[in-house]
C-alpha cells in the first residue's frame, strides 16, 4: 500500500512553489514513498537504552547562557522586510482562508 499519494505531492509542490508535469508527479511519489517506507523500517529499531544524540560522531557543542535581554525594536527587525504590513511581516498567503471556499494551496 503507498504511503503517499499523487495528490499529496502535488499539494506538497504547490507549497513549494513547484511545478511539476504528470511523469515528474509519478516519479515523485514513488521516490517519496519509498523515502517513507525506509522511515518505517528505522521506526521499528529497538532503540532501547541508545542515549538521543544531534550527530553521529562526538561533538562538542557548548552553549552560551540563556539570559533573557530586551527586544529587538520592531523597526530595527523589519527594516530589510521585503514587505511590512504595520508591525509585522507581510509573507504570501499559503493556504486558503477557512472562509473562501477552498481551492489549492498557494493561490491568494
Amino acid at each position: 500500500m503507498s504511503r503517499i499519494t499523487p495528490q499529496e505531492v502535488r499539494e506538497i509542490a504547490a507549497l513549494a512553489r513547484i511545478a511539476f508535469d504528470d511523469q515528474e508527479i509519478a516519479r515523485l511519489t514513488g521516490e517519496l514513498d519509498a523515502v517513507l517506507a525506509y522511515v518505517a523500517t528505522l521506526r521499528e529499531i529497538d532503540t532501547t537504552g541508545v542515549e538521543p544524540m544531534t550527530h553521529a560522531v562526538p561533538f562538542d557543542c557548548p552553549l552560551r547562557p540563556d539570559v533573557p535581554e530586551a527586544p529587538l525594536p520592531a523597526e530595527d527587525v523589519l527594516r530589510n522586510a521585503p514587505r511590512r504590513a504595520a508591525h509585522f511581516f507581510e509573507v504570501p498567503r499559503m493556504m486558503s482562508a477557512p472562509d473562501d471556499g477552498g481551492g489549492s494551496p498557494g493561490t491568494s
